[in-house]
């Protein structure tokens, strides 16, 4: 009997996609035996900074990729959104989940029904950050660390007025009571890759396993949408959003970008789907020269 090991951040949410991914292979694969192996990543420890300040959201899988090399775990299931853009060949990501809401929502403390202007709103991200100013003039934001839970506790605290979390992460926790309001795609242009769960291996490994459990439409759009923010040059602290959606044959592909002197750009693309990649890099490449891109 084969056996696969699945490794996972231990955070509840971080378990809980990993499940899903392996109820996902026993329900085609019934004779395997799979075992989840979780652990504490660096950036689960270090709560007290911003990720732009303590190394990028590779923080959140170094210690998965170093067992998946020394061959402790065979799969690791991460948030795709918090994947480095850059792949290394040697544990390459071999497929993508169906898409959950990929959107923003905006949450406040229990029992309260208004933004509190004497205090920030709670976003992780530089992306969600430029994006709230347009939609809350008016109000600061400032950042919070920690997992999903830690950070509704802080909120609930008293810490904030409100928090912006992905509304995917709150599904999967079963707390979509929570939320307030949900963002549109076009008010605020998720991070790249929200709501899709990124499946990583070893070079080299049998990987029929997989079939059926990874999703085309997660990976065209993952993959287009990464494309856009590696070819800005996007880490963890820059200002760039990017979104797919797949109608048919055609995908479309929308951006942010905010340049060195803090202007804002937004636009779309659209094409064929298989060329997902090339058309985000095409519309990075116009964003970055400061021109509006033209929709193809």
């Amino acid at each position: 009997m084969r056996t696969i090991r699945v490794g996972s951040r231990e955070s509840r949410l971080a378990v809980i996609q990993s499940e899903l991914v392996m109820e996902a292979i026993r329900a085609r694969h019934p004779e395997m035996k799979l075992e989840l192996v979780t652990m504490k990543t660096t950036g689960d420890k270090i709560l007290d900074r911003t990720l732009d300040q303590i190394g990028g959201k590779g923080l959140f899988v170094k210690e998965l990729d170093a067992a998946l090399l020394d061959g402790r775990v065979d799969l690791t299931v991460h948030s795709c959104k918090d994947l480095p853009m850059e792949e290394n060949p040697a544990i390459p990501l071999a497929g993508f989940s169906k898409r959950e809401d990929p959107r923003d929502v905006l949450v406040l403390p229990q029992g309260v029904t208004e933004l509190d202007p004497t205090k920030p709103i709670g976003c992780a991200s530089a992306r969600r950050t430029v994006q709230l100013k347009d939609l809350f003039p008016h109000m600061a934001a400032a950042p919070v660390r920690g997992n999903v839970l830690t950070r509704l506790r802080k909120l609930d605290e008293g810490q904030y007025s409100a928090l912006v979390l992905a509304a995917a992460g709150l599904k999967r926790l079963g707390l979509e009571s929570r939320i307030t309001r949900f963002f549109t795609v076009e008010e605020m242009i998720p991070a790249a890759g929200q709501g899709i769960m990124a499946l990583q291996t070893r070079a080299g490994e049998d990987l029929s396993y997989l079939r059926g459990v990874a999703d085309e439409a997660g990976a065209l759009c993952a993959r287009a949408e990464r494309a856009f923010v590696r070819a800005l040059d996007g880490g963890c602290s820059a200002p760039i959003a990017a979104h797919a959606v797949l109608e048919g044959e055609t995908i479309t592909l929308a951006g942010l970008y905010v340049d060195g002197a803090g202007q804002v750009f937004r636009d779309r693309v659209s094409g064929p789907k298989e060329q997902g990649i090339v058309l985000a890099e095409m519309l990075a490449n116009r964003m970055k020269e400061g021109n509006p891109c033209l929709e193809q």
